[in-house]
Parts: structure tokens; C-alpha cells; sequence
């Protein structure tokens, strides 16, 4: 049976119910797109369906994204109700970021009903159904459900074209404006080329970079280890709205000549002060496998779950502080830095077979 007949066959079943679609922390164009693809698509089986993100969403095109959906996201925080909810849906992710929210919905008895994702196999947590595919992204998967009947797209409907625009945009930003992209991503490009508003993909497109980011950048250029063509930078700390300027870096540094694997890296503080070392990896290396990458390199934590993972061409890591968490004076912050900023670096050029020694405490570019 074709997915997207499974997919029918689910929402059928739960006809009338109010699902909460959880998108993974920090949320991208193919997370939202997809996120809201799922949303239109429950409306036409009278389910009624919340959107739910936790971290933040600074990324300018992800603001203008939203904008356009004319949709307001809700924001996870402590406390969150979920026993208005039937059941769960995860897109772009299979829960490994959003581990408190998983915890919640398993402790309040919401059904985790689906899981659409293309990124590599976490199998993490059981659900109804699961679609989890190599392609260039879950805006992709979702485009093909579309394709195949889920449910009919009408060019008189606004929020038909907005979903075809936003999932197009998804697809262009995960496949690097189809750079990366395989031949189901342009099919379902070309479909969605039908329905969407080329003026406004453009206008979501178009949006420039705050000076915090260029900043952000500035730091990573300035901090990169280049060794055996992989570019290694720490950009220190940063607040959590200005996270999504890790990957915007991380994408910056892969420009450079000889270079075919960037990482970036930092410690992101939140407004409780709690801290998370988040990075993000971006290869050109067809043989490189960023998610065997990070696992490798990084590990486990004590309960053997990963720290992070990745799908064909890019990856992603997220490691609480916890215990050392908090900004009590710069001394002590440099301190901690330096130790993150080492055991990262020092992973990292074990996992390529470089002798971590020869580089790190030096300042080498």
C-alpha cells in the first residue's frame, strides 16, 4: 500500500479528533511548511490541529514564512496542557530534540499517531505509522501525498496556495536550492510549481541577514580550525534567539575553497539561563554520512540516546549544559567555553584520525 494511502486510512480512522503536530526545536522552512501541510490536510477529515514548537524562531525567512501562513505557532512552555489532544504528529523530526515533550505527551496518554521525516532512522519512539525516507526533505514527502490524492488542491483556495508556496520553500531551502536535490524532489517541486505564488515565495526569500548574524559569522570566520578540508569553528555563546545563525554559519564556511565539511558550534542560553552546546554540521562529501559522523564523534548520554544526528548532507547536535549552566561571572564563562570549546574540537579531529593535540589550545585558520 502506498503511504499516502496509509496516511488516508489513519485520518480516517481518527475523523473529528484534535491532534497537536509537534515540530522538532527551533524550527526550519521544512519543519513549518510541513507542520502546516499537515494541518491543512487534517481539516479536510474535520480534525482539528495545533502546530506546537518549542525554541525560538529568529531566522528572518522562517518569520516571514510565518507571516505568510497567517498562522500563529504555539510556543511550548512548562506547564503545556496536552489532554485536549487525541493524538501526536511529528514532521521533519523523530523526537530526538523535543525529548520533554515526548515525555509529557507519553505521560498525559496522547497517542503519538505519526511520524513523517526524512532524515536518517532514530527509532526512538513507537508510533501508528511512520514515513521515514532518504529524500531532501519532508516538504517533499508531503508533496507527494498531495500529488497522489490525499487530498484535492484548489488554486481558488488561499490556503492551498499557501501551503504549495510554503512546502516549496521548504524544499528549496533543505535540497540548498536543489543543489542537493534527487529526482522525487524536483517531481514534487515541478507539481507544487502549479499551485504556489511566485511573488510570494520571492518575498519569503528575499529576507536579509540582521547584523547579529553577519556577527555570529564574523566569529565563526574568525575561530575555524581548518584541517584535512574540514572546517571546525566555535563561536562561543549566544542568546536563543539568535540560534538559527549556527547553520546560517555552518552554511558560510562550506563556501570556502578546499573545504567539504563545516561544523559549527556554540553555546546557546535560553531565558531561564539554561545552556545547550548546539551545533550543526553541512558536508559536500557524498561519502560522509552525517549522522554515523555525530554519532560517532560525540556518543551517548547516560541513557544511550545519541546527542545528536543528521539526514544526507547535514547534520545537528544538542548537548545540555545542565549542571554548569549559568552566567555568573566572565571568568568563570571563559573557563567553561574553553573546556566545551576542547572536547568538541578534540572529538571532532579524533572521529577524521587527526591527533587532537597538535591543534587544540592553538589558533590555527
Amino acid at each position: 500500500m502506498k503511504p499516502h494511502k496509509e496516511i488516508l486510512e489513519i485520518l480516517e480512522a481518527h475523523r473529528g479528533e484534535r491532534h497537536i503536530i509537534v515540530l522538532h526545536e527551533y524550527p526550519d522552512p521544512d519543519a513549518i511548511a510541513t507542520g502546516y501541510a499537515h494541518r491543512i490536510i487534517s481539516a479536510a477529515f474535520d480534525i482539528e490541529a495545533d502546530i506546537l514548537y518549542s525554541g525560538t524562531i529568529s531566522h528572518q525567512q522562517n518569520v516571514a514564512l510565518i507571516r505568510a501562513l497567517d498562522y500563529t505557532l504555539i510556543s511550548f512552555e512548562e506547564g503545556f496542557d496536552f489532554s485536549p489532544y487525541n493524538s501526536a504528529v511529528f514532521v521533519d523530526h523523530q523526537g530526538t530534540t523535543v525529548r520533554e515533550i515526548s515525555d509529557q505527551l507519553k505521560a498525559t496518554g496522547v497517542n503519538l499517531l505519526l511520524v513523517v521525516d526524512h532524515h536518517e532512522n532514530q527509532d526512538l519512539y513507537e508510533a501508528e505509522y511512520k514515513d521515514i525516507r532518504k529524500t531532501g526533505s519532508t516538504a517533499t514527502i508531503y508533496a507527494q501525498y498531495l500529488q497522489q490524492g490525499l487530498i484535492k488542491l484548489d488554486k481558488s483556495n488561499k490556503d492551498h496556495i499557501v501551503m504549495a508556496t510554503a512546502l516549496m520553500h521548504g524544499i528549496l531551502t533543505d535540497t540548498s536550492s536543489f543543489v542537493r536535490a534527487n529526482e522525487e524532489d524536483l517531481q514534487a517541486a515541478a507539481y507544487l510549481s502549479n499551485y504556489r505564488d511566485t511573488e510570494l515565495l520571492s518575498l519569503i526569500m528575499s529576507q536579509s541577514r540582521p547584523k547579529k548574524v553577519m556577527d555570529i559569522i564574523q566569529r565563526a570566520l574568525a575561530n575555524r580550525l581548518n584541517v584535512e578540508n574540514y572546517s571546525i569553528a566555535g563561536v562561543g555563546y549566544l542568546q536563543a534567539k539568535d540560534r538559527d545563525a549556527i547553520p546560517e554559519a555552518v552554511n558560510f564556511l562550506l563556501t570556502e575553497e578546499n573545504v567539504h565539511t563545516a561544523i559549527v558550534y556554540g553555546i546557546v542560553s535560553d531565558d531561564n539561563q539554561e545552556e545547550t552546546l548546539v551545533g550543526s554540521l553541512r558536508t559536500d562529501k557524498y561519502t560522509l554520512n552525517p549522522d554515523e559522523f555525530i554519532k560517532d564523534a560525540l556518543g551517548t548520554d547516560t541513557e544511550g540516546r545519541f546527542w545528536g544526528g543528521g539526514k544526507l548532507s547535514a547534520g545537528g547536535f544538542a548537548i545540555p549544559i545542565d549542571f554548569l549552566s549559568g552566567d555568573y561571572h566572565e571568568g568563570f564563562n571563559q573557563l567553561k567555553w574553553k573546556v566545551y570549546d576542547e572536547q568538541v574540537k578534540g572529538k571532532i579531529l579524533t572521529k577524521i584520525g587527526v591527533d587532537p593535540v597538535l591543534f587544540i589550545g592553538t589558533e590555527t585558520s
